[in-house]
């Protein structure tokens, strides 16, 4: 393989995520009703979003999520506040309980994290869509 091998996708105009949704309409209820977006595409199979720069799509799937790992999150400013109005829409969090990794209040400290970018750690907290998959929000720390 040679250098240009190595880099092929390097030079991408962008990058997203997708995720499956068994029920499309209760994927959409959530993301409205729970987190406040609006699909900026619709297509029978699928939905897509956009928040800031990037974008994401909910895609029709007979598969599930295991929901065993972070599979997206958004960068935001007051973890805390964010955490509190999801909380009052009634997004519930969870809770981590491993070595190194423990939420308090349903925010984790995390040291050396990645991808925060710019900074030595993150405040981050997790919760699960309708559709089971695991998506978190996370501040950076300076």
């Amino acid at each position: 393989m040679d250098a240009d091998d190595r880099n092929l996708l390097a030079g991408a105009r962008s990058a997203a995520a997708r995720l499956p949704a068994q029920d499309l309409e209760r994927a959409r209820r959530f993301y409205s009703e729970k987190l406040g977006l609006k699909p900026v595409d619709e297509r029978p199979g699928g939905l897509l979003y956009r928040c800031g720069e990037s974008e994401f799509a909910l895609f029709r799937s007979t598969g599930a999520s295991p929901g065993t790992f972070t599979q997206m999150g958004w960068q935001v400013d007051d973890v805390e506040a964010v955490v509190l109005e999801l909380g009052r829409r009634g997004v519930s969090f969870e809770s981590v309980d491993l070595p190194g990794l423990r939420t308090h209040g349903s925010i984790a400290e995390i040291e050396g994290n990645y991808p925060s970018k710019g900074a030595t750690s993150e405040r981050a907290a997790w919760f699960r869509d309708s559709e089971g998959n695991m998506l978190g929000i996370g501040q950076p720390v300076a």
